[in-house]
């Protein structure tokens, strides 16, 4: 039967019509992976002479005592880009298949997932270098089962927390909440969760704990998905009574102002949009490994504007890439109606502004580091609202995704999303910036490095009817194929 479904999944990736696109995304993607497990491995080794030769501190205690944010920061990852099993369960449920066989080859298929895997390329070469420095290997052997345990109980705990977005965002409050009174020495929660890592090291009889709650994690999820495996329960789309917000205050943009408000209120009410918004929340956290020095590759003057873009342009490069996707169910319908694109490209440009803006606000903490750190931010705060808003909507013309918003897929999980014209205007996003800054810092100053950008940024922003006048022509140019693409039924 497990062999059937592995069939099944083979046939439908090559005889699937985005095939192509397909094949180029898996190999983009298995570059990247390639990346991150070869930083993985380097770091599982590099970290255990790097605590004791520069921190003179035993690495294993170390490692023992940030485990907590570890596993907590896997969760929140976990929930904002891992797909859930329940989009491969939907084809197979009109066929005659065994409820819990189905069940059980999607959790099959999420053991095997990218987040889990990943970690043991840190951990297994860490492992070694513990044996190699004479820890003893039934102890180390106990540490990583338990450790083990930990993660894949984080995966089905994801998929348990899949449709709870309050106590995600909870989660995500009390760790950021407990980072900084550890960074600032009022409150140091690893004093009472290391000895629990440390217990995993040295009393092996403790390893039962987190191999116990994977099991109930495991039975619980388990029983949950077959519980709700039918097309007119837990699959359905379910209807719920929703207040009516007529946001008066966006009046203000005139036309524009309609399709403002759909937007706001999609990101409200729809668990895919709203993940949009975890995703730069989290970006604004990327700066720290740029402007602490906590990564000693990131010290070049360069790559404080890269963090820059990042820190403030969450919003922008996550709900961005999708536009106008966003509005794939209902857009044919839309291009019959008298519409100009002009105005519904402007209530997406304003929404990117406004997110960049109050990220850009957010930012401000970042003031701790010194004014020269935040002038980085409203430099890319100014770029990505002059000219990465722009590029963001001109990509969105090649952009054929359908997104289905009663899916749960997240906020980068659809791979149509990338092809060659996205992929070559995405170099504007990042690599521009890098160079024009790198032409006034090295030829001038620093200043005159953010100088540069920022004027790049106000120009973009000074044409900003000229550049929407051409893009409004590459949609009008593209419109047609885009509506027959969002008619395809994968």
């Amino acid at each position: 039967m497990i062999t059937h479904f592995i069939t099944l999944q083979w046939k439908s990736f090559w005889r699937s019509a985005s095939m192509s696109s397909g094949l180029f995304m898996k190999l983009f993607m298995g570059f990247w992976a390639l990346w991150f497990i070869v930083m993985m491995g380097s770091g599982g080794v590099g970290a255990f002479f790097l605590i004791e030769e520069k921190l003179n501190l035993d690495p294993l205690v170390v490692i023992n005592e940030l485990m907590v944010y570890w596993i907590v920061m896997d969760l929140i990852f976990r929930y904002a880009l891992q797909k859930m099993p329940v989009i491969n369960i939907k084809p197979l449920l009109i066929l005659p298949f065994n409820k819990r066989k189905i069940v059980s080859f999607a959790f099959g298929k999420t053991i095997f997932s990218f987040f889990n895997i990943i970690h043991a390329f840190f951990f297994i070469p860490f492992s070694v270098v513990l044996v190699q420095q004479d820890y003893p290997i039934a102890n180390v052997l106990l540490w990583n089962i338990g450790l083990i345990a930990l993660i894949y109980s984080s995966n089905f705990l994801n998929i348990i927390l899949n449709k709870k977005d309050n106590l995600i965002f909870i989660i995500g409050g009390v760790l950021a909440l407990c980072i900084g009174l550890q960074y600032f020495g009022y409150f140091d929660i690893t004093k009472y969760t290391a000895p629990f890592f440390e217990g995993l090291y040295n009393i092996p009889f403790l390893v039962l704990i987190p191999i116990s709650l994977l099991v109930f994690l495991v039975i619980i999820s388990f029983r949950s998905f077959v519980k709700d495996l039918y097309l007119d329960a837990g699959l359905a789309t379910k209807a719920k009574n929703v207040e009516t917000e007529n946001l008066e205050w966006l009046n203000r943009f005139g036309k524009t102002a309609t399709f403002l408000k759909n937007d706001i209120k999609l990101i409200k009410r729809n668990k895919r949009a709203r993940s949009t918004v975890i995703v730069s929340v989290l970006f604004l956290f990327y700066g720290l490994l740029f402007f602490t020095g906590a990564v000693e590759t990131y010290e070049g003057p360069v790559w404080r504007i890269f963090a820059a873009i990042f820190v403030t342009g969450g919003f922008l490069l996550s709900f961005g890439q999708f536009v106008p996707s966003w509005d794939s169910s209902y857009y044919p319908l839309m291009m019959s109606q008298n519409i100009r694109y002009k105005e519904y490209l402007s209530s997406k440009w304003w929404l990117m502004v406004i997110a960049t803006l109050i990220s850009t606000v957010l930012a401000s903490g970042y003031l701790y580091y010194g004014w020269d750190v935040y002038l980085a931010i409203i430099v890319g705060a100014i770029y990505n609202i002059g000219v990465n808003s722009h590029v963001v909507l001109w990509a969105g013309a090649y952009v054929k995704t359908p997104i289905d918003l009663t899916s749960n897929k997240k906020a980068f999980g659809d791979k149509q999303a990338f092809n060659a014209k996205t992929l070559l205007l995405s170099l504007p996003k990042m690599a521009l910036p890098m160079i024009l800054y790198a032409i006034g810092h090295y030829a001038y100053s620093p200043y005159a490095g953010y100088a540069v950008v920022a004027v790049a940024g106000v120009a973009g922003f000074a044409f900003k009817n000229a550049v929407f006048s051409k893009i409004e022509k590459i949609y009008r140019t593209e419109k047609y194929k885009t509506i027959w693409a969002y008619k395809q039924k994968k």
